[in-house]
């Protein structure tokens, strides 16, 4: 082992740099560094500082390579930036190759038993002595690991300046008010931060300042725990899922928010159901039967789950039965990168299903979208009588965002087109004499009219098909009645356009292309655009938030010479079904797509544009 000493200096720095930086942590995947690395980042987003977390973590549970990457930006800016300017080493079996990922000018910060064998004469290095402090601390074996990684948290206050009131009560929320893991944590933090004010010159130029104006009106929370909050506020009454990295904190959070806040006032009995299924059909089934029967049912799962639930899907389109089904994207095919973002199911969530068939998918891009989107979820498929997909990703769905604080839904469920027994006994008379039928088309939308099993009229039951059927429900084989079965069923996917989240765009004057994205790629879209504004290429921005497009869509496209549409998947997905739906404006888009497993990053999209 070589050991790094830094000798004392007492040369000012010439030009510090206020909030504008990367930091990137490494550790090794369960030691406990997730509770620090939330420390600084909420401490930092307190100070009001735009800040954001990357987490890139191993699919395994304890002993892989993890980093997390913090990102500071005064202007604002929160997607992932490959720059690394503070590195925090706490990992030997990576630690050559992180530091060499700093930028010249940059500083390290490493326990001091790791084996640096040589060092860079760029870059500042800042030893600490962990073992040292940890020792002298007389923690139980068990919780030295853990606690250790509160060091750098201390020596990183000093160094950057972050305020230590702020480092104490992020401490304080995340372990809940609760005394002694407050206090053990919060000594070594403190001894690590007067260990560095004893022992360190802090000649190196990155620093935080408190900020005002950025962060208010916002929430610091990950996307799936909104996506269960806003599952809550929708009304849902059923769910079923298996256990599946990234979406398996929705069941989670929705069980432990459901436990709280659904409950009969009166009684205390829950208004509710959580099954944790043996596997994703017995899950997709579950949902199938509870949405037949009435109940607002959902599941979240991942790629691999929705290959599972190909069949059943289809059977809800053909059957007609509301759903919905929380897909927070990773990388595939197969296994492929269970903890590595993508926006690679985005066909397959449309087309789910054998045969001729399209769903209803929904795209947010930050935890608000998630919360909003659940209650359209619901209230879509219940009105479009058909599954409902929610696209999140596992950038979305487990990285810590800044977000605006959640607005309290103020309108009333729409359940749709459901059937009272009096409005039943009524649907002749005020349907020119029309009778019911289960599938028939009376308004001309596609939709038919449902009633929920126990409506109390002997013209309610109806036999619920996933084969040939006519507008009646009875069987048939018929080749009319097939293909008007059909024609209905794209009626109603056409009537969908108009009851999507439109697109969000924002055009410039003067602007002389066009972007097109989704998701999770927002934040790198923004930036980039100020970056190729920065060039003399203005652009303008269109944001797809749902599937089908509508007719906004077409019209932005038709306004410039070329259009990029940029995403991050291998085959340019969504470029393929604008392709399809714009066929005959399809030769100004121009696909820009990426399949690395980590977030998009502004300068590559500038790249790939201004090139």
């Amino acid at each position: 082992m070589s050991v790094i000493v830094q000798e004392p200096q007492t040369e000012q720095v010439d030009q510090l740099i206020f909030n504008d930086f990367n930091i990137n942590v490494a550790t090794a995947n369960g030691s406990g560094s997730q509770t620090s690395n939330n420390m600084l980042i909420r401490s930092l987003y307190k100070m009001g500082i735009p800040v954001t977390g990357k987490n890139l973590f191993p699919s395994n549970i304890q002993g892989l390579p993890t980093w997390y990457n913090i990102r500071l930006s005064k202007d604002g800016y929160l997607a992932r930036r490959e720059r690394v300017e503070i590195m925090i080493c706490m990992n030997g079996a990576t630690v050559a190759e992180d530091m060499a990922s700093v930028v010249p000018g940059g500083i390290i910060l490493y326990d001091d038993s790791l084996p640096v064998a040589d060092h860079r004469k760029d870059v500042k290095f800042y030893p600490m002595p962990v073992r040292e402090l940890v020792k002298a601390a007389n923690l139980p074996y068990n919780l030295q690991r853990y606690i250790a990684n509160m060091v750098y948290v201390g020596v990183a206050a000093y160094l950057l300046e972050i305020e230590m009131d702020e480092i104490k009560d992020a401490l304080a929320w995340n372990f809940g008010g609760k005394t002694k893991p407050i206090e053990l944590n919060w000594s070594m933090v403190t001894a690590a931060y007067d260990w560095a004010k004893a022992n360190l010159t802090n000649d190196q130029p990155y620093r935080v300042r408190r900020m005002t104006g950025f962060n208010e009106g916002t929430l610091l929370v990950d996307g799936n725990t909104a996506s269960a909050m806003g599952a809550i506020f929708a009304g849902f009454t059923f769910a079923a899922w298996y256990p599946i990295t990234p979406s398996t904190s929705i069941a989670e959070a929705l069980a432990d928010y459901a436990a709280k806040l659904r409950r009969d006032p009166e009684t205390q009995k829950a208004t509710y159901a959580i099954v944790q299924a043996e596997d994703e059909l017995a899950a997709i089934g579950m949902v199938m039967g509870a949405g037949w029967a009435g109940a607002r049912a959902m599941t979240a799962t991942s790629g691999p789950g929705i290959s599972l639930m190909s069949e059943f899907v289809g059977y809800g389109y053909f059957a007609e039965i509301p759903a919905v089904i929380w897909d927070v994207q990773r990388m595939g095919p197969s296994t492929g990168l269970p903890t590595r973002t993508s926006q690679g199911d985005l066909l397959a969530a449309h087309t789910l299903g054998h045969g001729d068939g399209r769903h209803p998918v929904l795209i947010p891009a930050d935890p608000a979208e998630c919360f909003e989107m659940a209650g359209t979820a619901f209230d879509l498929a219940e009105r479009l009588q058909t599954p409902v997909f929610v696209l999140s990703d596992l950038d979305i769905g487990m990285n810590i965002w800044i977000t605006k604080k959640f607005e309290y839904p103020e309108k009333p469920l729409d359940r749709g087109k459901v059937l009272s027994a009096e409005q039943l006994a009524k649907f002749k008379e005020e349907h020119n004499g029309q009778r019911w039928g289960r599938y028939l088309d009376v308004d001309g939308d596609g939709i038919p009219y449902r009633t929920l099993p126990g409506t109390d009229h002997p013209g309610a039951a109806y036999f619920t098909r996933g084969t040939g059927h006519t507008e009646y429900a009875t069987y048939s084989e018929r080749p009319h009645d097939w293909e008007n079965n059909m024609l209905r069923l794209a009626r109603k996917f056409e009537t969908a356009r108009t009851l999507v989240p439109a697109p969000v765009i924002d055009e410039v004057e003067g602007a002389t292309i066009g972007i097109i994205s989704m998701g999770s790629n927002h934040p790198a879209i923004v930036e980039a655009r100020a970056r190729l504004r920065e060039q003399g290429i203005e652009s303008s921005y269109l944001r797809v938030r749902a599937l089908p497009i509508n007719d906004a869509v077409r019209a932005f496209v038709e306004k410039y010479d070329k259009v990029y549409v940029v995403e991050n998947n291998r085959d340019g997905q969504l470029y393929e079904i604008l392709l399809v739906d714009l066929h005959e404006v399809g030769y100004k888009l121009v696909s820009v797509a990426k399949c690395d497993g980590l977030p998009l990053s502004a300068r590559w999209i500038t790249e790939q544009i201004a090139k």
